[in-house]
């Protein structure tokens, strides 16, 4: 691992999350303020919206409106016009607080949730991967999965690729014309499926616990490592080609490729992810450094 130059883009967070590039500028979710914001390269936050019960991920529709997950309502959040609606109400379908999402070309929303209680010490579960159309229709898309987290879909559009934050594992589907998902398969592996009963027996035996990510040119995948303080770039396979660890020591929870020619790596860093302790201070930021690859895909 190399010394890294970073940039420090935004500070004064309590959590953030779901970051993209979109319009010339940073976009992210912070938990724990309730806010949606819009970031300039240099500096300078814009708060776009405020979600009471917690936004997480972010995307747009074809016709550039803003959906916004809204995590303990389990709720998918439109804004549009100034207007906030609700696009479409998952709560039937979650084990857990809504969570990470991506958008396709065709606006249609591939988000998951945590399956369990994660903040109160519930026992881990297996969640699902819901797709909701543009109209607000909700469909259980995949299921059986060990924390569904950061997803991205390749620049052809074909393939949706999504972080199992407690399987040790990138896993691929196949998106079909309809938005259905097939041909459920392995993308990356980094070790054994964790087993146990609780959180704290899966912590040991995660080697990567995929997070927040991003594609690039070269079909490679930077996954923030949500419990070792790194972001790394993932081969299919599994293979891990490069590694940036966050500075001053902090955890880094999701990452996103942008700027003007895709090859700033923004990192969400915080000292942790646990809501008691991140609610109540502002030590969260986003910084930025420099890779040689580009963006592809989305978000």
């Amino acid at each position: 691992m190399a010394d890294r130059e970073f940039r420090t883009v935004l500070e004064g967070g309590s959590y953030f999350e779901g970051p993209r590039w979109h319009d010339g500028a940073w976009w992210a979710s912070d938990f724990y303020r309730h806010t949606v914001s819009r970031v300039e390269p240099g500096g300078g936050e814009a708060v776009v919206l405020e979600v009471e019960n917690q936004p997480s991920g972010l995307g747009w529709l074809p016709d550039g409106s803003l959906l916004v997950v809204s995590m303990k309502d389990r709720r998918l959040l439109r804004l549009a016009d100034g207007r906030v609606e609700t696009h479409a109400d998952l709560s039937d379908v979650c084990g857990g607080h809504l969570n990470d999402m991506v958008v396709d070309a065709a606006g249609r929303a591939f988000v998951g949730d945590f399956g369990f209680d994660l903040m109160g010490g519930g026992a881990p579960a297996p969640a699902s991967v819901k797709r909701v159309d543009p109209d607000g229709t909700v469909t259980v898309a995949a299921d059986d999965l060990r924390f569904p987290n950061g997803s991205v879909i390749t620049p052809d559009g074909g393939t949706l690729i999504v972080g199992e934050t407690w399987g040790n594992r990138l896993t691929a589907f196949d998106i079909a014309a309809d938005g259905s998902l097939g041909n459920r398969r392995v993308w990356a592996t980094f070790g054994p499926e964790p087993v146990g009963g609780s959180v704290g027996e899966l912590v040991g035996q995660v080697v990567v616990a995929p997070d927040g990510c991003t594609a690039d040119a070269d079909g490679h995948v930077w996954v923030a490592d949500g419990l070792n303080s790194r972001v790394v770039r993932v081969a299919e396979g599994g293979a891990i080609v490069d590694e940036i660890a966050a500075p001053d020591g902090m955890g880094v929870y999701a990452c996103a490729l942008g700027g003007d020619d895709g090859r700033d790596l923004l990192m969400c860093c915080a000292p942790d992810f646990y809501e008691h302790t991140r609610a109540p201070v502002r030590e969260a930021v986003l910084v930025t450094t420099r890779v040689d690859v580009p963006h592809a895909g989305l978000p």
